[in-house]
This record gives structure tokens, C-alpha cells and sequence, in this order.
């Protein structure tokens, strides 16, 4: 059944559900993490191994831990030419997007008169990129964290991703890595890819940061984990709001209510509209759209349609907006009259894609926008993967004589007030040793 609510009924608790989504509660999950995280620290590869061949691949080795060459030879020969040149043409937009956002490496400006201050911009010392593998194959998530990393300058940079049942690598995985020139994958996933990341075994590097979207195992890990390593941007279950005025298509509305529907059984996916004909339309539209589907994909979608997400009837376009704006959704499909317009009154989303030809698959894949993005509400406060995540800022300051002089009072009363002697005193017998 599909959810069909009108906005002004909707209880409190109703609403608190909806803005909620499929909230990964990993609470449960954190012990089994803890102990595996322990075991892999101080066992190292063993404890890898062991585990990966508990959840992965039963005839797991040692000698696996890393893709080899052959391994990359061997995922380009198993793919079919029209994969490989998918992947090479989303790489060569993703690629160009992101190196528009590259800042300057060093800027300074004049304060005032002998007063210089700027930044200094450099990637940091060494990343992982996490790239899940549990619910299929994801080439597109590895183009879309390998490729900021790269324009970023990171110079070490490594990938993990889970094995498949035979103990390597996902094929197009390999090729998209080594697209976005990166030949160091170590084939672990789950919670100990997070641990054997973050404190190092005699295969798998420490890094400084680790960054990519997983399941709640690896989201507990991460948490459990957060201050030994940065674990980078909150990615969780699929989500996306398609926004509708009167004007649009039912059918492409529909259609794209099951993009983000089809991940998995805590997607969430949602119809906002103030047209109640479009609401109608829709909703009588997708069983006949998802009886297309293959069954396993049905079932994930029938099961976010009945609860996380389906359709909602507003009373206008603003109370529409309004809603989106609190629900902060990690995908937005703007399908208004005139999107731009509508798009000046968004503030909460991961994106926001604009107009009928403008569709979520296009931008999971190849329109160039980075489609590791915020979940869970967290578009409010976080962007989406860019070169940013790759970079660090340093401030740089410089006084000449006279910028010295116009400053040393009013730090030697800020020092005095806040009561840091030190600070005062650094100032004041500095004067009488440069003779001011």
C-alpha cells in the first residue's frame, strides 16, 4: 500500500516518523563492533582475514588482502567495453566538476597597514575511500570519492572494498579505480576495513581520514572510531523528495519516486505536491510502474512506499518548500513551472536537480555533481563530498613593524582582561626587547 497523507493530518508523532526516515539505530551493533575493532588492533591481518572470510568469502588468504595487477588486468578484460567507456565518460565530468572547486593554495590579504593575513591551502597526508559492495556493484561511488581526492593532490590514497564471494575485488570497481588513477585496494570491507584502517596492520596502511558510505556495521565502527580517525561525511539509507506543482508529468514524477526507492528497505522516498490530481495520478501510476521491476527490487520499493516515504498533499507551493526545507533531503528533484525560481527558496538539500531532464540517475552517475551526499537530516549542516573533504586550511599571519605597533595594546588589554599573563607579558617585554 502506498502512503497517501494529506500534510495538515498528520500527527505529530506521524511527522516525527517521516523526518526520521529509516534512522539507523546502531546501538545494538556497537559491542560486536567494539570486539572486532579490539581484536583487529591487536591481532592485525589474522583478524582480518578471519573475519572477512566469517562475512564475506569462505576461502579467504592472506595473500588476497591486496589487488594485484593481474587482478587489474583481469577486471578489464571481465567487463564489456561499453562499461568501461560508461565509466571513463562519468569520470571525465566528475572529474571537471571537481576541479572547479579547487581554491587557491595560498592566499593572503591586507588587513590593515602591515597587517597580512591569508590561508594556506594542502590535502591531507593519506585517505581511504570505503566502497560497499554488499548489495551489488558500485563503480559510480568509487568515481565519485576517488575522483575529488585526486584533484585534491592526496598524496597516499587507498581503497577498501569488500570481496566477492570468490575472495577479489568487484571487477568495475577495479577499473574505475584505476581510472581515477589508484592502484592500492586492499579487498576488506565491514567493520574491520574501518579498524584495519584506522590503527594500521602489516598489510592495510593507517590513514588520517577514511571517508565513504557503508552499512550500519560500518556506521557503528566509524562512530567507535571517531577522534582515532576522521570517518568523514554521515552517509546513510537512500532518501530523496520529488517536489511537484500542478504543471508536471505524473508519469516522470512516478518514475522518479522509485530511483532512490529501489535501494533497499530503509530508503526513503517521497511525493510533496499541493496538486492533489498530480497526487492521484501518481499514486494510481506506480503499480504499474513497479510491477516492472524485478521482484527483489519490488519488494524494496513497495516496502518504502508503505512506510518511509509515498505521497504527501500540502496546501501550496511554499507550504511544499517549506516541508522540504525541514525534511533537508539528501536528493532533490525540483519538477516546478519554473525550478529556478523555486530553487531560490531551497535551503536544506544534499542536491538539487533541476527540471524533467534533469533526473536522480543521471546524477548518481555522470552529470558531474558528486553523489555522495548528506542523509538523515544532515543537509542542514553538511555538504556533499568535494575537494573540501580533502583539504585542510592552514592560517598564515605576518605583522610588519607598524602592524605590530597598531596591535600590541589591544592585545596586551584583551590578555589582561581574560586573565592570561603570559599572553600580556609576551607583549609588553617584547616591546622593551625590539625598543618599542
Amino acid at each position: 500500500m502506498i502512503q497517501f497523507r494529506e500534510y495538515k493530518q498528520l500527527s505529530q508523532d506521524t511527522l516525527d516518523t517521516i523526518m526520521r526516515r529509516a534512522e539507523i539505530d546502531i546501538s545494538d551493533l556497537l559491542p560486536l563492533a567494539q570486539g572486532i575493532i579490539d581484536r583487529v588492533r591487536q591481532e592485525g591481518d589474522s583478524a582480518v582475514v578471519d573475519y572477512t572470510r566469517q562475512f564475506d568469502a569462505e576461502k579467504f588468504e592472506a595473500s588476497e588482502l591486496r589487488a594485484t595487477p593481474e587482478d587489474f588486468v583481469a577486471a578489464r578484460q571481465a567487463l564489456q567495453p561499453e562499461i568501461i567507456e560508461a565509466i571513463e565518460k562519468a569520470y571525465a565530468n566528475i572529474h571537471d566538476f571537481h576541479a572547479e572547486q579547487m581554491p587557491e593554495s595560498m592566499w593572503f590579504t591586507e588587513i590593515r597597514p602591515g597587517i597580512m593575513a591569508g590561508e594556506k591551502v594542502t590535502p591531507v597526508a593519506s585517505a581511504a575511500l570505503y566502497v560497499p559492495r554488499r548489495k551489488g556493484s558500485f563503480p559510480s561511488v568509487m568515481l565519485m570519492l576517488a575522483t575529488p581526492a585526486k584533484v585534491a593532490g592526496v598524496p597516499r590514497l587507498v581503497v577498501a572494498t569488500p570481496p566477492t564471494p570468490n575472495g577479489k575485488a568487484d571487477d568495475a570497481t577495479l577499473v574505475a579505480a584505476e581510472i581515477c588513477g589508484i592502484d592500492e585496494v586492499y579487498v576488506v570491507g565491514g567493520i574491520q576495513a574501518i579498524a584495519a584502517l584506522a590503527y594500521g596492520t602489516e598489510t592495510i596502511p593507517k590513514v588520517n581520514k577514511i571517508i565513504g558510505p557503508g552499512s550500519g556495521y560500518v556506521t557503528a565502527a566509524k562512530r567507535l572510531l571517531f577522534g582515532t580517525v576522521d570517518v568523514g561525511l554521515p552517509a546513510g539509507p537512500s532518501e530523496s523528495i520529488i517536489l511537484a506543482d500542478e504543471h508536471v508529468d505524473p508519469r516522470l514524477a512516478a518514475l522518479d519516486l522509485l530511483v532512490e526507492a529501489e535501494h533497499g528497505m530503509d530508503s526513503a522516498a517521497t511525493l510533496v505536491t499541493h496538486s492533489r490530481e498530480v497526487a492521484e495520478r501518481v499514486r494510481d501510476i506506480l503499480p504499474e510502474y513497479i510491477a516492472e521491476l524485478p521482484e527483489w527490487r519490488r519488494e524494496f520499493v513497495e516496502n518504502v512506499l508503505s512506510n518511509y516515504g509515498g505521497i504527501i498533499i500540502t496546501g501550496s507551493l511554499d507550504e511544499s518548500i517549506a516541508f522540504v526545507n525541514q525534511y533537508a533531503p539528501e536528493h532533490l528533484e525540483v519538477l516546478t513551472e519554473d525550478p529556478f525560481i523555486t530553487l531560490n527558496k531551497i535551503k536544506n538539500a544534499g542536491e538539487i536537480l533541476l527540471g524533467p531532464m534533469t533526473p536522480i540517475p543521471t546524477a548518481n552517475y555522470c552529470l558531474g555533481l558528486n553523489a555522495i551526499l548528506p542523509t538523515g537530516g544532515f543537509a542542514k549542516t553538511f555538504s556533499s563530498v568535494s575537494v573540501m573533504d580533502f583539504l585542510k586550511r592552514t592560517g598564515v599571519g605576518y605583522l610588519s613593524r607598524e602592524g605590530y605597533e597598531s596591535l600590541q595594546n589591544t592585545t596586551a588589554v584583551l590578555a589582561d582582561y581574560e586573565g592570561f599573563p603570559a599572553h600580556a607579558m609576551a607583549i609588553r617585554k617584547r616591546n622593551e626587547i625590539l625598543g618599542l
